[in-house]
């Protein structure tokens, strides 16, 4: 290769990269815009006090010492911390259900696919948030139909602070279609002569399922845990519209999140809130970190 066609490559090549770097600009911009530049500023503003309306004044470690002595925060901690035990849980095993379920090829499969994948489409929007809110009223249509089945009753499901926090959770579980799909994917991809040397050899369904299934999908498991459980600690929307924005009754329904927003735009303790968000962050790195810790005694892979 010449001199001549060597540059003439180099300079073939850097327009391709200049190309390429000028489609993927809008998604750069809008990254380093509204993700990047947000978590720098975030990080300087927790060690500040800071309301938005004047500038921040240092304040060094003020914001995470007041914590401490914050009952909310360790309030709105404990409901996030049942929310996203029971929640996540409940909706991985449900996926997991169906996706066996729907493993078996029907006619109908793709409707039912779609059906049960809608809910995990609109389930974060205000709109079924607002549906969810009014199902569960006293005069609901929760209670209508108990009513209807012979079961008298008048329970505010939202105003008792026992079974206000299971409301979300319902609707936690009830938006289980994502990982219903990636579930589905994992299990067709398990190889169906394991299956069939299993049967030669006598296994029964459930031992199938417990020696071939389950270890197979033990990674499909482990993504979809730590997935679900970001957004299990992380949850917003629902609990906002459900308890009006205020986490009523008795604070029940105050989730980590929506306090963090309190602070932020009710009180315009904008400094306290973004200590907030990064405890938060920890405490999401440290339960990722212990399960990628744990993950080589129970998640298998074929290499």
């Amino acid at each position: 290769m010449t001199q001549n066609q060597a540059l003439l490559r180099k300079k073939r090549q850097f327009m391709e990269d200049v190309a390429g770097y000028a489609f993927i600009s809008p998604w750069l911009i809008c990254f380093f815009a509204f993700s990047i530049i947000p978590i720098v500023f975030s990080l300087y503003f927790s060690f500040t006090d800071y309301d938005i309306l004047a500038s921040p004044v240092f304040s060094g470690l003020k914001n995470f010492r007041r914590m401490a002595t914050d009952e909310l925060f360790w309030k709105s901690l404990a409901v996030t911390f049942f929310y996203a035990f029971v929640s996540v849980p409940s909706r991985l095993v449900f996926a997991f259900i169906v996706a066996v379920l729907f493993k078996r090829a029907s006619r109908m499969i793709r409707l039912y696919q779609a059906a049960y994948y809608l809910p995990s489409i609109v389930g974060g929007s205000i709109a079924v948030a607002v549906m969810w809110r009014r199902l569960f009223l006293a005069d609901g249509a929760i209670n209508a139909v108990l009513q209807a089945v012979g079961i008298p009753s008048t329970v505010s499901w939202l105003g008792n602070p026992n079974t206000a926090i299971w409301t979300l959770i319902l609707l936690a579980a009830w938006q289980f279609g994502s990982s219903m799909l990636i579930f589905l994917a994992g299990l067709r991809q398990i190889p169906v002569t394991y299956y069939e040397a299993a049967s030669i050899d006598g296994a029964s369904p459930i031992k199938q399922f417990f020696n071939i299934t389950l270890p197979q999908m033990t990674s499909i498991i482990f993504f979809n845990l730590i997935m679900q459980l970001i957004n299990g600690f992380t949850v917003f929307t629902q609990a906002f519209v459900v308890s009006g924005g205020n986490g009523d009754p008795q604070n029940s329904t105050l989730v980590y999140a929506l306090y963090l927003y309190q602070r932020a735009f009710k009180y315009y303790s904008m400094g306290y809130s973004s200590a907030m968000a990064w405890v938060l962050v920890l405490i999401i790195g440290v339960f990722t970190g212990v399960i990628f810790k744990t993950s080589d005694k129970w998640v298998f892979y074929e290499s």
